[in-house]
């Protein structure tokens, strides 16, 4: 009873700040926001205790092991032992031959390719369109808005406006926040099966646990954004996905798929790499403030200090709330794949099998800065006519996906304590 308490004093935490820097109070959509947190309960109910979606979490789960050992085939041949193949030398530390460039990431190749021949065949578009009609007539929001917030869950926070482009420019100023923050509370499906790779040795049923987050994250960061930047519900304008030169086959999807999963690998390796020296760099120099409570002052360091009472309000115990904050820290200064990274290398003794399912929830997401950059940059090519709207929704944007996010992760704590869901240990 007294977690449940914790959760109930955890929305009302969040909410309020939102509401906090909320532009319009008297414009908040209540149905929206009501309807946006109850669908994302909902939502997380039936994914993880209805038996038949339980099923195709598992199908899920097994389709990610397939898709690893295909990628891993084919890394291998490409790229030998960097890849994968036994390496021609001894292994003096275990893993060291893992090289995350030719290692993991060549599965945004394969899963760009896959989904671009799923959409090709009209897969894809019957899920999102479910999922939108769902999103539309629960709480009331514009067939645009709920067509991008659908899509989201499969690909990118920038692939995403670009399918619903014709629609961009009439939407109102919140409706557009709504959407910037479903990006930001959801990962692309190329980094999923990635992130389930790291968690799968310590969390059964990894990726689904994955999918299930990015699919409840989407009401919560609709309802997040209703409450932070209003909009004025009523337009039941409907939309459908549009594909700029779509292909001629499913050759021709399969290949464009991959071209078009070229970009996104790159820029995962750039940013990684990038974002990495600089904060590496900004934290070389707060290492030379004053050392406090034995800890040396760093950018991870700061915002640990802010997420430890979060953490503990979605379920963490406060025991282990100073590693789980970090982690969170470090989903939001580096980015979510640092994050699980780093998460797979924490042991039991650290984190709990209930704190590490509840991070896995709250960390599902891209709210980060420099994921923020990408997310400004891209929409200001596609809406040049409001780059300064976009500019300064998108810092609000990482507050929106966070929250977002952190629900989820409570949502998450509930049903285990509930007993809906059940890890060993």
């Amino acid at each position: 009873m007294a977690d449940l308490a914790r959760a109930a004093l955890a929305f009302l935490c969040f909410f309020l700040v939102a509401y906090a820097v909320s532009e319009d109070r008297a414009r908040i959509p209540w149905r929206v926001v009501i309807g946006g947190l109850a669908l994302q309960f909902a939502a997380a109910a039936i994914l993880i205790g209805f038996p038949p979606a339980q099923k195709i979490v598992l199908v899920a789960n097994d389709a990610a092991h397939a898709l690893q050992a295909a990628t891993d085939a084919g890394s291998s041949f490409v790229f030998g032992y960097l890849g994968g193949a036994a390496p021609p030398f001894e292994e003096k530390n275990a893993g060291a031959s893992f090289i995350l460039a030719f290692k993991a990431l060549p599965m945004v190749l394969t899963i760009s390719a896959l989904a671009s021949l799923l959409f090709h065949w009209g897969v894809l578009q019957r899920i999102a369109g479910a999922f939108a009609f769902v999103l539309q007539r629960s709480l009331g929001v514009s067939g645009p808005l709920a067509l991008g917030a659908a899509v989201h869950i499969f690909v990118g926070m920038i692939e995403a406006p670009l399918l619903i482009r014709p629609y961009l420019a009439r939407m109102q100023r919140g409706e557009l926040f709504a959407l910037m923050s479903c990006g930001m509370a959801g990962v692309a499906g190329t980094v999923m099966v990635i992130y389930a790779g790291f968690l799968a040795p310590r969390l059964p049923d990894a990726l689904g646990h994955i999918l299930v987050a990015s699919v409840i994250a989407t009401p919560a960061a609709i309802a997040v954004a209703a409450v932070m930047t209003p909009w004025v519900p009523g337009e039941k304008r409907d939309a459908q996905l549009v594909v700029e030169h779509p292909p001629t086959g499913a050759f021709d999807a399969i290949v464009k798929g991959v071209a078009d999963g070229v970009g996104p690998l790159v820029g995962v390796v750039s940013v990684l790499l990038t974002t990495i020296a600089l904060v590496t760099l900004v934290n070389m120099a707060l290492a030379h403030l004053p050392v406090v409570g034995g800890e040396t002052v760093s950018l991870q360091w700061a915002f640990a200090f802010l997420f430890r009472p979060v953490v503990w309000l979605i379920g963490v115990p406060w025991s282990e709330s100073a590693p789980a904050a970090a982690l969170m820290a470090t989903k939001t200064v580096v980015n979510e794949f640092v994050a699980y990274r780093d998460m797979s290398g924490v042991g039991p003794e650290t984190l709990s099998p209930k704190s590490r399912l509840i991070l896995t929830y709250a960390m599902c997401g891209f709210a980060n800065f420099g994921s923020m950059g990408i997310l400004v940059g891209g929409l200001n090519v596609m809406l040049p006519e409001r780059r300064a709207e976009i500019a300064r929704l998108g810092l609000l944007s990482i507050v929106s996906g966070t929250l977002a996010t952190a629900m989820s992760g409570c949502v998450a704590g509930v049903l285990f304590d509930l007993g809906a869901i059940h890890l060993p240990g």
